[in-house]
């Protein structure tokens, strides 16, 4: 399957985050989005609160300019960080009374967080979903091997 560069570099930054222990959803560098930007924290700036939707005004001018960090744009950034954090267990915007995973480091939860990401982001580049195991099972049905089945039985 063929994918884009920013695909292929952020799966592979996000791939290196969860395999080193660097990924973290309360840290804005080691968050989803923190690792895509190559570990940087600019991208707190597009919105007023981590894990909000709605651009600020730092944001709607990069926004309505055309700009892209690593290949994306403002709100795709937004859309990442939210799937990210919704998937790990966390109610969003990040705010200390809302819900949130016991542990936000365990494994279970930060693969269901990557798991969606990478969707999400093959959903953007419109490619079929990477982490979709389905398709190894699939199978054809071969006649000779039910009738070879009954024979023996």
């Amino acid at each position: 399957m063929k994918t884009s560069i920013r695909l292929d570099a952020a799966i592979k930054k996000l791939y290196n985050a969860f395999h080193n222990n660097t990924l973290h959803p309360e840290c804005c560098t080691q968050c989803a989005v923190g690792n895509i930007l190559d570990n940087k924290d600019s991208w707190k700036h597009l919105s007023d609160q981590h894990g909000a939707l709605q651009l600020n005004y730092v944001g709607k001018v990069h926004q309505a300019l055309g700009r892209t960090f690593n290949g994306y744009s403002p709100m795709e950034l937004l859309h990442i960080e939210i799937t990210f954090l919704k998937a790990c267990g966390y109610t969003v915007p990040l705010y200390h009374k809302n819900k949130k995973p016991k542990n936000p480091t365990d494994k279970d939860v930060l693969f269901n967080g990557l798991s969606a990401v990478i969707t999400y982001l093959c959903c953007l580049d419109g490619v079929s979903n990477i982490m979709d195991y389905t398709k190894l099972f699939e199978y054809k049905q071969d006649k000779t091997s039910f009738e070879t089945a009954e024979t023996i039985g």
